[in-house]
């Protein structure tokens, strides 16, 4: 009962590893087919890593720790 899925799943693993080897031509993502992405990438000569200031480091949280608290005043509802 279970044999002929079982030899439809083999035969499509073959298949997929077949395609992904390349035996019916290279992937669309292999090659350059969107050259404007080239244009506009980063130059990694003006990236300059700098360390965080206290300053800019207080809202951040600690990894582990207790979520930090909001600035968030609270007062009694009327009744």
């Amino acid at each position: 009962m279970l044999r002929w899925p079982i030899v439809i799943l083999i035969l499509a693993n073959v298949l997929a590893f077949v395609a992904v080897r390349g035996a019916f031509g290279p992937a669309p993502t292999a090659s350059g087919r969107e050259p404007n992405h080239l244009s506009r990438q980063v130059h990694p000569e003006w990236l300059t890593v700098r360390p965080v200031s206290a300053a800019d480091a207080a809202d951040q949280p600690i990894v582990g720790g207790p979520a930090p608290e909001a600035p968030i005043s609270a007062s009694a509802l009327p009744q």
